[in-house]
């Protein structure tokens, strides 16, 4: 199989152009989704990469999902064949837990806290600490925990620039809940993230293998990373610069939990010798709507 012959001339650049740091700035309906899996299985069958040397993280499970499947019908692989690891930044950090997680005194068996279980810890703790929920919002009062997390802001740094009476009191309950989800040998999803990126901070062996082990690194929705993914990525390829980010600063929707728009427009500032690529060709819609969307943009 051809895989370049049904490509435009943007997508096949995107596809061909393996080594190094590549931005890929691509709109809704531009088939960047085929650039990134014919890239992939490019990697593989062209220049002789082994699946497993290959990350690609998207944000959705179904993403993910549609991702390996078009990857196996373009290499004609099955399930029981090795695969690149595709998946969300959360599953990949789950897995690099549950195996070297222990180095960092985690319980290799570990819970994980998804939204609900995170804010009734936060009401036990308020309760615990006589705090009104009708004063301070338990929602509220988690999204701030969150919001401090996605910027790598421990629970003493937050205490530390806590400068008034509300913000101190977020802080008290930060505290009591990291320790109330150590007694329970829990982390909650932004605790998965920032646990790896310690975990590679302070275990410079454990980052070195896994540098060694995905030499490729692609990102999708790059424009949607936050603080913590932008930090993660730059330490798992620090040392060959494979990587790949593919995204759209106007279609960046979700600074409201934490994503930061500039990890995509200061791409080219971060990685000089980056080659920037657009994919411009929209499949998806007529010129009318293509039109009157740049007008609103």
């Amino acid at each position: 199989m051809n895989l370049l012959q049904d490509l435009n001339e943007q997508q096949r650049e995107a596809v061909v152009t393996t080594d190094g740091p590549v931005l890929i700035l691509a709109g809704a309906g531009s088939g960047k989704t085929k650039a990134l899996t014919h890239r992939v299985a490019y990697l593989i069958s062209e220049k002789g990469v082994g699946p497993a040397q290959i990350l690609a993280v998207t944000f959705t499970n179904k993403a993910a999902g549609e991702m390996k499947d078009r990857i196996r019908r373009l290499l004609g692989t099955t399930e029981r064949r090795e695969q690149p690891t595709v998946g969300t930044f959360h599953s990949v950090c789950v897995r690099i837990l549950r195996k070297d997680g222990p180095k960092l005194g985690l319980a290799s068996g570990f819970n994980i806290y998804d939204g609900h279980d995170s804010l009734v810890a936060v009401k036990a703790v308020m309760d615990r600490l006589q705090i009104s929920q009708k004063q301070f919002n338990p929602s509220f009062v988690r999204h701030e925990i969150s919001a401090a997390k996605n910027e790598l802001v421990d629970a003493a740094k937050y205490a530390e620039l806590a400068s008034d009476h509300a913000r101190q009191t977020i802080a008290a309950i930060y505290r009591e809940y990291q320790k109330l989800l150590k007694r329970n040998d829990a982390l909650d999803f932004d605790d998965l993230l920032v646990e790896v990126v310690r975990l590679f901070s302070t275990q410079p062996e454990v980052l070195a293998k896994y540098q060694r082990l995905w030499r490729y690194v692609l990102v999708d929705e790059y424009q949607d990373t936050n603080h913590v993914q932008y930090t993660l990525t730059k330490q798992l390829t620090a040392t060959h610069h494979n990587l790949c980010v593919v995204g759209d600063p106007d279609q960046g929707i979700y600074s409201w939990r934490g994503a930061d728009i500039r990890n995509i427009l200061q791409f080219e500032e971060d990685y000089p010798d980056a080659t920037v690529i657009k994919l411009e060709r929209n499949y998806r819609s007529t010129q009318t709507i293509l039109d009157a969307a740049q007008e609103v943009i």
